[in-house]
């Protein structure tokens, strides 16, 4: 298993780690900074470095037993198991999804009630759908979730058990995807106050420290994807 500093340190830009294993199908590092994709939020890149050699990372992705894959770009070199490397973000990158994630999680708050049936992250642009007959404007999401972010609400978290979300299944907002389970407990990412949040749902991507980090936002389409399902896309400026 990868231990995923991440979890713990989302704003950690690199990190020293031993190699596990190392092969075209991936290295497995002994702890990474590394976000595996999944969830609808991209695999981080980046590089790993170590004395006389350097690897483009291209992704990340989930391996067996917890691992943590990361994937060569082509022809890159590969590091040997044993070998001591940093491994470094593409952080601009990085930070930039991480910003693009919460602000779906504002944009949930504002559709209270519906399902999300999918959703991609993205550099520059992101969207969710909704089981929904009708959204909101553009104009007006647009409008509410740029005065949300610049109300700067703190993001944090905290865990439940299993048994505490099936006491609550209105936690869970998406349709398609469930939170993972197995574990004894599921992560919990709440924008606001504990007592009053804007938004509180399972989650287990990568986030900003504050809603003032994501800067303003644009809807800059809203298309119908069946009798019951909007789709509804976002960009972010810088």
């Amino acid at each position: 298993m990868t231990e995923t500093l991440f979890r713990t340190e989302p704003y950690a830009r690199e990190c020293t780690a031993t190699v596990v294993s190392s092969g075209p199908e991936g290295v497995v590092l002994d702890r990474t900074v590394f976000y595996a994709q999944g969830g609808g939020q991209p695999g981080d890149t980046g590089w790993l470095r170590w004395a006389g050699g350097e690897m483009p990372v291209s992704n990340a992705v989930k391996g067996e037993a917890g691992a943590v894959l990361h994937l060569p770009a082509p022809d890159a070199p590969l590091p040997a198991p044993g070998t001591e490397v940093t491994a470094a973000l593409d952080w601009p990158r990085r930070h930039r999804l991480m910003r693009m994630h919460t602000t779906l999680h504002l944009l949930c708050s504002l559709i209270p009630g519906a399902g999300v049936t999918g959703g991609q992250i993205g550099v520059e642009k992101s969207r969710l759908d909704f089981d929904l007959a009708e959204p909101p404007s553009k104009e007006w999401l647009s409008e509410r979730l740029t005065a949300l972010a610049a109300e700067d609400h703190a993001v944090g978290e905290r865990w439940i058990t299993e048994a505490e979300l099936d006491e609550n299944p209105g936690l869970v907002r998406t349709l398609s995807v469930k939170p993972p389970r197995g574990a004894g407990q599921v992560r919990l990412v709440r924008i606001g106050a504990e007592a009053s949040p804007v938004d509180l749902q399972p989650c287990g991507g990568t986030h900003v420290a504050r809603t003032g980090e994501i800067g303003p936002v644009t809807v800059t389409k809203l298309e119908n994807k069946g009798k019951q399902n909007r789709r509804v896309y976002i960009t972010l400026e810088g």
